[in-house]
This record gives structure tokens, sequence and C-alpha cells, in this order.
């Protein structure tokens, strides 16, 4: 068994890059980060996670030439398409930016019991596991929701589209 995962060209096989596999001890202290990570964030603003998002949005936008290229290189997706995937995706980062808020009100509901209110609170560290076909929307469509509530995410992405993964924490920790 390989200690790598292999960014490869589906088109000619060349090999793009490679990453090392994280041990379980690596695994285990991303997730002692994450939820140590947790302890603060549950407290940020929504504003405030809004205007993260924002950022990270305008980020997508200013390298999507860049990003629609490894998802081209990596699974052979029309460049036009992966540049478009991209913009759905900070579509998707700025959506949320715009309307978290008002999801995440509390919300009066009718009862015959009585009153009641539901909550919305973030749970904790959220591990995702995506295929490989959307690269950059299938990453957003469950970290943009999660982080606007305020959970983290551990992702594990597919073993076809490393560098898109890396990219996109790359512009997510920018």
């Amino acid at each position: 068994m390989s200690n790598t995962i292999k960014s490869i060209n589906p088109y000619n096989g060349e090999l793009l890059k490679e990453f090392d596999i994280m041990s379980a001890e690596e695994v285990n202290k991303k997730i002692d980060n994450a939820d140590k990570a947790f302890k603060d964030w549950k407290k940020t603003p929504v504003e405030e996670r809004a205007k993260i998002m924002k950022k990270v949005a305008e980020l997508m936008r200013e390298k999507k030439e860049e990003l629609g290229k490894y998802a081209t290189l990596e699974m052979g997706k029309r460049k036009n398409d992966a540049i478009g995937e991209v913009e759905l995706s900070a579509g998707f980062f700025d959506y949320y930016a715009e309307n978290a808020a008002e999801f995440l009100k509390d919300k009066k509901l009718d009862s015959p019991q009585g009153e009641a209110i539901m909550t919305y609170k973030p749970l904790g560290v959220i591990l995702s596991i995506q295929p490989w076909n959307f690269p950059y929307y299938q990453i957003i469509r469950v970290f943009a929701p999660n982080f606007m509530v305020g959970n983290p995410m551990i992702l594990k992405h597919a073993s076809n589209t490393p560098s898109s993964a890396q990219l996109m924490a790359d512009v997510i920790e920018d």
C-alpha cells in the first residue's frame, strides 16, 4: 500500500503531485484542533462569520482560473465548466453570508402544549466525506452552512482530486 495519494491527470496519466497520507495520530490532532477551535468559534457573531465568508467568495473569484485549472487537470472537467463551478461555489458563500442571520434566528412554534421556540445552535466538529465530481461545490455545500452556524468541519475529499481540495483549503485559510 502506498503512503501517498497521487493526483493524476486522467487524460494523459501524468502525475501532477503526491500528497502524504495522514497517520491516525495526525488525523486525531486535526480533530482535537477543530474541537478546540469550536469552543471559541461557536461564540463568534454570525455577522463576523458572514464577513469572512464574503472574503472567501471574493478570493475564489480572484483565483477562479487557478481553481478551474486544477479541476480540469485532476478530473478532466472542461475548463469553462470548472470555472463555472468555482463561480457557483462562490455564490453559495455569498448566499449563506447574506442569509444566515435570518436562517439562524429563533422561531416561535405553535404548539398545543404551550409556547415553543426552535433555536439553532452549533453542534461541534462535522466530518464531511466528499466525492470527486464537483471538487469545489461538494465542499461548499457542506462547509458554508456549517461555518455560518459555528461548526468546524474536517474534510475527507476524494482521493483523485487532492490538489483541488488543498487549493480550496488554502483559499478558506487565507
